[in-house]
């Protein structure tokens, strides 16, 4: 009996630790789900007036009401859209009624509405305040020159939009442009594959338990023989 002692504890343990993986992913999980809620509930709170004072981290996602004039000019982003295809978010400068030059994200034109004509002046715009993270060591060098930008660098747009380093990505625009789709901020491009992970840890923890079994049933077997 005391040869099934070292296989049985090994195989104990090691379920206990995988076991205690999954727990701690399904831990996470819960933390997740309460940090997404709390992001839709600040995408979908009621808009505000551009704030004075500019925070990043308690900004982001803030929801503003906008009233100005959408000025000439504009940078296309490269994204790409299900059942549509390749297309640019359409970046253009838009003044307040206050006097601040800001860069707004208008939404997604197709690439055969690369070239039109878009609407300039009098508009009012509801979106979210966002500051994108989109650039990483695969992403190309934006092509300035050509208008093709990969990520949207608000530094970079800024300087050549000549406004302020702030972004509002609307969710609707008044007048509306045809030929451009709102994409408006959400949580979709936020990971949350903490269930997953637990259920994987949980698997391999019933494998481990059923291969821990089998080894001490083979070796009960041989040593009947």
């Amino acid at each position: 009996m005391t040869r099934y002692l070292a296989p049985l504890l090994f195989g104990l343990i090691g379920a206990a630790i995988l076991i205690s993986l999954g727990s701690w992913q399904l831990r996470r999980l819960e933390w997740k789900e309460a940090v997404l809620a709390d992001i839709d509930a600040r995408i979908e709170g009621e808009a505000q007036p551009l704030p004075t004072l500019i925070s990043p981290t308690e900004q982001r996602y803030m929801p503003v009401a906008l009233k100005g004039e959408i000025l000439p000019g504009e940078i296309r982003v490269l994204v790409s859209q299900k059942q549509v295809g390749a297309g640019y978010r359409i970046i253009s400068p838009f003044r307040t009624e206050g006097g601040r030059l800001i860069l707004l994200d208008r939404g997604f034109t197709a690439s055969a509405q690369k070239d039109a004509i878009r609407y300039t002046g009098p508009a009012e715009a509801t979106g979210n305040l966002h500051w994108p993270d989109e650039r990483n060591s695969s992403t190309p060098e934006n092509d300035i020159t050509g208008n093709i930008w990969f990520a949207r660098d608000i530094g970079a747009m800024a300087e050549e939009l000549q406004t302020e380093p702030l972004l509002v990505v609307a969710r609707s625009t008044s007048p509306g442009d045809p030929d451009i789709q709102p994409l408006p901020v959400s949580r979709s491009g936020i990971p949350n594959d903490h269930l997953q992970y637990a259920i994987t840890w949980f698997s391999l923890a019933v494998v481990w338990l059923i291969m821990t079994g089998y080894y001490i049933r083979r070796q009960s077997k041989t040593g009947k023989a």
